[in-house]
């Protein structure tokens, strides 16, 4: 604490003086443009939603789906200020400028996520409520940790791929017209949060020793739990909506693990065996939750073992590309095309 400006300081006057790889000097370079990007394709909410309101004339959804679309996506507006939060805590916490910058920005993205989807949840006729015990443990164990790594891990590379899959499978379904045009809006911006994780974490695990990486190896095997957990509770709002919970985990771990496998190879580490354990696990326990057929409990256990000894084979950033390949229209009236993620 200072007084009179004398003693400690919240402002880090070391942020330009920390020596930089070329590589690391890259990939920084990269979370700059992820903020600028975010300057350029910030899209008006307001006008958005109002104009599919207004073209679809209102929301339009039969009495017996609209409650299973009102449980799924009031959990995702409770996730977007989740992420509104912890975008705000790396923005505070991350010391050199660009990663600083990057978290700025989605902190600007998931504020529009989250009031925009108030509102469309408004307009659904949903009144919000508290959510069920498993998100808000998911949203709870990234929103208290201390850690940075955990903290970019579990958002960036863990919980946001689990919402792409989401928006993604809502869209392709067209399960009612307003929110299947909106999806294409969110996620272009939540492509390029996964690439901030993407750039960034490998420099927040390059200074930890052996024995905090696998903590923090740990604490995504807690993630997956709680997120398993919360599609078990969504299960039956998702078959009323036509989604498969298996579909859409594994497609969510896809997604998962082509951005681990990005992140491992910013570092030239390749994303074997021995670093996907968590992926590992959940395969195994997607066989036990999630099993594809009428299965006894002894053919589950046999599947979740052969699940989990099988490599987890990484897959090319492209499993992500669908996201950022959406025309949208931004606040300056323009249509941005399609773009890579990283």
């Amino acid at each position: 604490m200072g007084i009179a400006g004398f003693g400690t300081t919240q402002l880090r006057y070391d942020m330009f003086d920390l020596a930089r790889s070329a590589d690391e000097a890259r990939r920084l370079t990269k979370c700059a443009n992820i903020y600028h990007r975010g300057q350029e394709l910030a899209w008006d909410g307001r006008d958005v939603l109002g104009e599919l309101l207004a073209a679809h004339g209102g929301v339009t959804i039969d009495p017996a789906r609209r409650r299973a679309l009102e449980r799924v996506f009031a959990i995702i507006m409770w996730g977007e200020l989740a992420a509104w939060k912890i975008s705000a805590q790396l923005a505070d916490g991350l010391v050199p400028l660009e990663a600083k910058m990057a978290a700025t920005s989605q902190a600007m993205d998931e504020a529009r996520h989250f009031y925009v989807m108030r509102d469309y949840l408004a307009a659904l006729g949903y009144r919000p409520t508290r959510m069920d015990r498993a998100p808000q443990a998911l949203l709870d164990l990234v929103l208290d940790t201390p850690d940075l790594a955990r903290k970019l891990l579990g958002m960036q590379l863990m919980i946001e791929p689990m919402a792409l899959t989401i928006f993604q499978s809502v869209r392709e379904l067209q399960v009612e017209p307003v929110i299947t045009e909106l999806m294409r809006y969110y996620e272009r911006d939540e492509a390029r949060h996964v690439g901030l994780g993407m750039q960034y974490l490998p420099s927040l695990l390059a200074g930890k020793r052996r024995g905090e990486v696998r903590r923090v190896m740990v604490f995504q095997i807690r993630l997956l739990f709680w997120a398993l957990a919360e599609l078990r509770v969504l299960a039956p709002d998702f078959a009323v909506l036509g989604l498969d919970p298996r579909a859409v985990l594994e497609r969510a771990q896809r997604k998962q693990i082509a951005a681990l496998a990005a992140a491992y190879e910013q570092m030239g580490i390749p994303f074997g065996r021995d670093r996907s354990l968590a992926s590992m696990s959940l395969a195994a326990a997607v066989e036990l939750a999630f099993p594809a057929g009428d299965r006894g409990v002894a053919a589950r256990l046999r599947a979740a073992y052969r699940a989990f000894v099988t490599p987890v084979e990484p897959l090319p950033v492209d499993e992500l590309a669908v996201h950022a390949a959406h025309p949208i229209r931004t606040a300056r009236g323009v249509v941005a095309a399609g773009e890579p993620i990283t």
